[in-house]
């Protein structure tokens, strides 16, 4: 079923749309039973604007303490409760490998975005991706998602990531004082902020390489206002040996 986002219902005491409409204990229960299924709670969102405050709300923060619940305790530990950014946003990027198109973020590459499975994020891999200065920082990193045989582009991979309060970062403070500046067109696929490149403030340590299996000069990725990561790199082939094991 594919509902046609409405924008009209706000839910004010007179609205009509309320008649009939269950309770958020109620949608909750519901959804609990159904193990926050995210495209279910997508559909409910755009049944009207009263269903996708309540999706932001509750649901989506309920599917992502289901999903990472120890990446959501850490997260929320420095007495926040919320994420920067949302949960919604927080939701796609959980469960939502961005791709890329031409003309955008990564140049002429075009691969589609698409839902995976399952994705395992790491708070240890995150430091390879961050300058020795910044270390103290904390970045949760996901594995590649791997997009192999791309013509003269090779194997590729596109990696996503979170920081846990960037606004009081060493990253953005650095990136700040650099001077780097914000991409002109492109905004972050997870919330829509405004990205800065990690490469143009020349941020991107060489064991970010090394943890992804990538070529040195072949990696790039971007962090939005909100501390969202986006990236691709050209990963390096399998040696014979690796594929014989496998």
């Amino acid at each position: 079923m594919i509902l046609t986002k409405q924008y009209r219902c706000v839910h004010s005491a007179s609205c009509l749309c309320t008649k009939g409409h269950l309770s958020e204990d109620a949608v909750f229960l519901v959804f609990q039973h159904l193990n926050w299924n995210p495209k279910l709670i997508a559909i409910l969102s755009c049944a009207c604007k009263w269903f996708d405050d309540l999706a932001k709300r509750v649901l989506w923060k309920e599917f992502c303490r289901t999903r990472a619940p120890k990446m959501m305790l850490d997260l929320q530990s420095s007495g926040s409760h919320s994420v920067d950014g949302n949960w919604r946003a927080l939701g796609k990027l959980l469960i939502f490998c961005s791709g890329c198109k031409k003309g955008g973020l990564f140049n002429n590459i075009q691969i589609p975005g698409h839902f995976v499975y399952r994705t395992r994020f790491s708070r240890t891999s995150g430091k390879s991706f961050l300058m020795p200065q910044c270390r103290t920082d904390i970045l949760y990193v996901s594995d590649p998602c791997e997009h192999l045989d791309q013509g003269e582009e090779g194997d590729i991979g596109f990696f996503r990531g979170i920081f846990k309060s960037f606004s009081m970062s060493k990253v953005r403070k650095m990136l700040i004082e650099r001077g780097a500046e914000l991409h002109p067109t492109e905004v972050c696929p997870y919330c829509k902020a405004k990205l800065w490149s990690m490469l143009q403030a020349k941020m991107i340590p060489p064991s970010a390489s090394c943890r992804l299996g990538a070529y040195e000069d072949c990696i790039d990725y971007y962090v939005c206002l909100n501390g969202h990561m986006v990236g691709i790199c050209t990963l390096l082939p399998l040696s014979d040996s690796e594929e014989t094991s496998e």
